[in-house]
């Protein structure tokens, strides 16, 4: 039987926003941590969805290119309350490093880079017991015997030695050959999807569109030669094409905005150390 709890007060995008909101003033470290936080909040304390179904969720996600706890905080917020839940769970979590961001890129000029090195530092230790306690607990339900564990250590391992988005990519795809052909689901197990009520041709248009901008927006680009279109186009290809979250999107960003002019390699490495302060994922709020 499904524990996954139902709560029509909890279906509210406004009440999806709240707690996402909660979730985006209290939650440091990165991606990473970002992905423990919304375990324990959603899977322990809100049962939106099982340990299984989070699993799942996070693999599809780290799947794709862009942040993954970005897609999963959407994800999450689009099952509860559809697409008005998905845009609320954005802006909550959101929505908070990106005012902070903004108010430093206002006050860098006049007093430069003055966040406490100890206070980053205490902030990432927190973040870091974050992301072992969610590390551990979603081990022991989804590792829970020889076979999977021995995968788990391999891929990590491996992941490890490679740092690199195809070692990742690569990871993903072998260890999923590998779960298909020996790892059958016991007959009768209970499997929990996200509630997430979209039909087909609704995706196939979605996802066309992700292709149509991705061709598109480079071709509009050299056509109609303006740096706001520019922008929108060097940031959605960096969004498109990086597997690996913020720390593997740096030197693409990097390479785009730093040798056009758009702001200093000082400017950048500034706004990385601050976005690294709030979660690390509003970089784009703070060169501009």
């Amino acid at each position: 039987m499904s524990d996954i709890k139902r709560n029509d007060n909890d279906q509210s995008p406004w009440v999806v926003f709240l707690i996402f909101l909660r979730l985006g003033l209290t939650s440091f470290g990165g991606p990473i941590a970002h992905l423990g936080y919304f375990h324990q909040e959603f899977v322990k304390k809100r049962r939106w969805l099982t340990d299984q179904s989070y699993g799942d969720l996070v693999a599809l996600c780290q799947f794709l290119p862009g942040p993954a706890s970005s897609q999963v905080g959407i994800a999450l917020g689009l099952s509860r309350s559809g697409y008005s839940g998905a845009v609320a769970a954005w802006l909550g979590f959101t929505l908070p490093s990106a005012i902070i961001l903004i108010l430093f890129a206002m006050g860098i000029t006049g007093y430069g880079d003055s966040l406490p090195t100890g206070v980053l530092h205490g902030l990432k230790v927190v973040a870091v017991s974050v992301v072992v306690q969610a590390v551990w607990g979603m081990a022991r339900n989804l590792c829970s015997d020889t076979p999977r564990i021995t995968i788990m250590v391999v891929a990590a391992c491996i992941a490890v030695m490679t740092q690199s988005v195809l070692g990742q990519v690569g990871i993903i795809f072998i260890a999923a050959g590998i779960g298909v052909t020996l790892l059958k689901p016991a007959t009768g197990t209970a499997h929990d999807p996200l509630p997430i009520v979209i039909r087909r041709r609704t995706g196939l248009i979605w996802l066309s569109l992700f292709f149509a901008l991705l061709v598109g927006l480079p071709l509009a680009a050299d056509v109609f030669p303006h740096q706001s279109l520019s922008l929108v186009d060097a940031f959605y290809r960096a969004g498109s094409l990086v597997f690996g979250g913020g720390h593997v999107v740096l030197p693409l960003l990097q390479a785009e905005v730093v040798p056009s002019g758009w702001v200093s390699n000082e400017s950048f490495l500034a706004g990385y150390g601050a976005a690294q302060a709030v979660q690390a994922r509003c970089l784009l709020l703070l060169l501009f």
